[in-house]
């Protein structure tokens, strides 16, 4: 079995849908990686449940229930549910409860700050990220001041992280602040101030892992540190998959190229 992974899907927003699709998929994987795939893991961004976008998400339900895969969501920045109290939370068999928002298909937010055993694989989830538009908005949205982290949710990661701290990949929204800044310095600076980038670098300081994977910068760029034999992965119109092999994990590319 795999997991599957995308970018910020927004909604649909900017016809993202098209290349996570059955079909596109299919175009995209030998058949039998598509039907290996467990799950599909957003990082961020999801934007279900927008406020007066009801009939937006029914239509992208309709296309994402073609696949036979559940979407589990890493918590962006532009998240509704963010503001939201009293959301299901459903134990779906990967160590933490997940927020279900839909159930056919089964959509899903993973919980900031919490470790997931995912198909064999083992994740520490971050999320969220600075909003750079919310000037640009007309609607009233609640959950702005959830985009950041809370005291209470910094003081539990950090003592989560003194009993654990080796994992196999981290999930997030935004990535570490050093690697945003080596990577994407190219005039966008307003993007490097961002509280929860500063964090991922004090989580980054602390813990063991294989490699660091993001949305968020809509960009599709791998970068692997020599130095420190990390890999980080940004993900936006892209999709990998990640598949726990005997020996190690596989990441295939829509090219069919591999890496261990």
């Amino acid at each position: 079995m795999s997991i599957l992974f995308s970018g910020d899907f927004h909604g649909n927003m900017a016809n993202e849908l098209k290349e996570i699709t059955q079909e596109a998929l299919l175009n995209k994987y030998p058949k039998e990686k598509y039907d290996a795939i467990k799950y599909h893991i957003i990082l961020g961004d999801g934007a279900f449940l927008w406020p007066g976008d009801y009939k937006n998400d029914l239509d992208n339900y309709k296309v994402l229930a073609c696949r036979p895969f559940p979407v589990l969501c890493v918590l962006g920045n532009h998240e509704p549910i963010l503001g939201m109290n009293k959301l299901p939370e459903v134990n779906i068999g990967i160590g933490e409860t997940v927020y279900q928002i839909q159930t056919n298909p089964f959509v899903a937010y993973l919980k900031r700050g919490k470790v997931y055993l995912i198909d064999g694989i083992k994740f520490l989830v971050l999320g969220g990220a600075l909003s750079i538009d919310k000037i640009s908005r007309i609607i009233d949205q609640t959950w702005w001041e959830h985009e950041y982290w809370s005291e209470d949710e910094k003081k539990k990661i950090f003592k989560l992280l003194k009993r654990e701290n080796t994992f196999d990949f981290v999930l997030s929204h935004t990535g570490p602040h050093h690697i945003n800044q080596r990577l994407f310095d190219d005039g966008y600076s307003v993007k490097f101030k961002d509280e929860v980038a500063l964090l991922n670098d004090e989580i980054h300081e602390r813990i063991k892992f294989r490699e660091w994977w993001c949305g968020h910068w809509h960009r599709n760029f791998y970068y692997y540190d020599d130095e420190t034999n990390l890999g980080y992965q940004y993900l936006y119109k892209r999709t990998k998959i990640l598949e726990k092999l005997p020996k190690g994990i596989a990441v295939y590319n829509e090219n069919g190229m591999m890496r261990r």
